[in-house]
């Protein structure tokens, strides 16, 4: 079979915004300052061109240094570099919305942010506490504004000129419908739990007919059990094409049309997640009709308190 690694170099138009989003994306949910630094200049430096960043993943500022760092060296320049980061729950009002945008604009030292997303649907108590508990331990919520109420603040930042499309995270078909049946600006981007065990066909298909790009996180289901890449399906696909079972899942994701988000710490995770090659056809309809297993891995659709998130984060 004559491989063809143009896939790692897809990019995916913006039917709703300026450029196109890199298909191949590098996740930046890393703890460690310090190592959130290595590993995007490892990234960097290994070919990803998108970076997913977030308010509540508390390291914009070590990506935002990385990144500073390999543009001064010249190799690599802002505009090659795909950048998306998000607005966290307790920030939901329209007058909070701004600031917030701001601030990740500081962290990240950049003046320019490719995509803004709503980290999830949920409101929480506006705030400095990312994760507002009453005495009972619940997440105290914000009801005093709705999901469209924030999405018209993202709106008046791309009339700004300061963002250059918006999107959601962490959604349903449902609340994804409702947004775009109202938006003035559509959705460019929608992230969700996607994976050979959760392909959500139902919403994918929605996007397509919208122009909406559906970007999966936890494509290889942050290695919890039942872990995708030991699916015999999965694993009979990666030693006939001699690729690892992890490429063979991200190379699924892209060439049925998303794109995907990764995050490792360690160089041969971070380049064996970008170098993917495409599969044979009878290999995606191997992945789409003989896995049968159904998981979701992540239950922030139902919370907005996103499970791979350690509160004392």
């Amino acid at each position: 079979m004559k491989t063809n690694d143009a896939i790692r170099h897809t990019r995916i138009p913006l039917a709703h915004g300026a450029g196109a989003l890199p298909a191949v994306g590098f996740g930046t949910l890393i703890p460690d300052p310090l190592v959130t630094r290595q590993a995007v200049k490892t990234a960097l430096e290994v070919g990803f061109r998108h970076f997913d960043c977030a308010e509540r993943y508390r390291n914009e500022a070590a990506v935002g240094e990385a990144m500073q760092e390999v543009f001064k060296a010249g190799a690599i320049k802002r505009e090659d570099v795909f950048i998306t980061t998000k607005l966290w729950n307790s920030n939901h009002r329209p007058e909070r919305v701004r600031p917030a945008f701001d601030a990740s604009c500081r962290r990240l030292q950049i003046d320019l942010v490719d995509c803004y997303v709503i980290h999830t649907p949920f409101a929480f108590q506006p705030g400095d506490e990312q994760d507002p508990r009453d005495e009972h331990g619940q997440v105290i919520q914000d009801f005093r504004v709705n999901l469209v109420e924030t999405w018209r603040a993202l709106e008046d930042l791309v009339d700004g000129g300061q963002c250059k499309s918006i999107g959601l995270s962490d959604v349903t078909l449902e609340k994804l419908q409702a947004i775009v049946a109202v938006a003035r600006i559509k959705p460019a981007v929608v992230q969700v739990e996607s994976h050979p065990y959760l392909p959500e066909w139902d919403l994918l298909d929605f996007c397509r007919e919208q122009g909406i790009v559906v970007q999966a996180f936890a494509p290889l289901g942050h290695a919890l059990k039942p872990r995708i890449v030991d699916d015999p399906v999965i694993s009979d696909i990666a030693q006939r094409i001699h690729k690892t079972p992890a490429q063979v899942a991200l190379a699924w994701a892209v060439q049925r049309g998303t794109a995907f988000l990764t995050t490792s710490t360690t160089l041969s995770h971070i380049r064996e997640n970008f170098e993917i090659s495409a599969l044979p056809e009878d290999a995606m309809r191997e992945i789409r009709d003989n896995i049968t297993t159904s998981v979701r891995f992540n239950s922030v659709v139902r919370t907005g308190v996103p499970g791979f998130i350690p509160r004392s984060s």
